[in-house]
């Protein structure tokens, strides 16, 4: 008998999935908010261990410490770049596809309240000849 018979005899009715699925907390982010991050993340992690060799070569006092130290405040530009970069393309692409443009209906409300009010008040009503003129007409 091998290894593999001796869990035969264990019943599978008591058996549970590995996990459950559960749904997302919050929507996915777009396609290329999710590129500029995924970018940004490497390139502050590259940074961090650009930061991290400096150190110990400023500690250690070996001759590559004045390069390493150079290339990390560069480094540091481009990371702070690829964050505004991130910052950048989600608005860009709120400004495109985030807002859904429709009319307000509280507008369209008021418009329609007024319209009634104009059609019952008879003095409102009158053609544009009879109520003098217009507002900011020359005099």
């Amino acid at each position: 008998m091998d290894a593999m018979d001796k869990d035969r005899d264990i019943p599978a009715h008591g058996a549970r999935p590995l996990w459950t699925e559960e749904p997302a907390r919050r929507r996915r982010l777009p396609d290329p908010v999710r590129a500029s991050a995924v970018r940004a993340v490497i390139i502050i992690a590259v940074t961090l261990v650009q930061t991290m060799v400096a150190t110990l070569c400023t500690l250690a006092g070996s001759w590559s410490a004045f390069p390493a130290v150079l290339a990390t405040v560069a480094s540091t530009v481009v990371a702070t770049w690829g964050v505004l970069d991130v910052w950048v393309t989600r608005q860009v692409w709120r400004q495109r596809y985030g807002v859904v443009s429709g009319p307000s209906s509280t507008a369209r409300e008021l418009r329609r309240q007024r319209r009634r009010a104009r059609k019952a008040d008879p003095v409102t009503s009158r053609p544009a000849a009879e109520r003098g003129p217009a507002r900011g007409a020359a005099a």
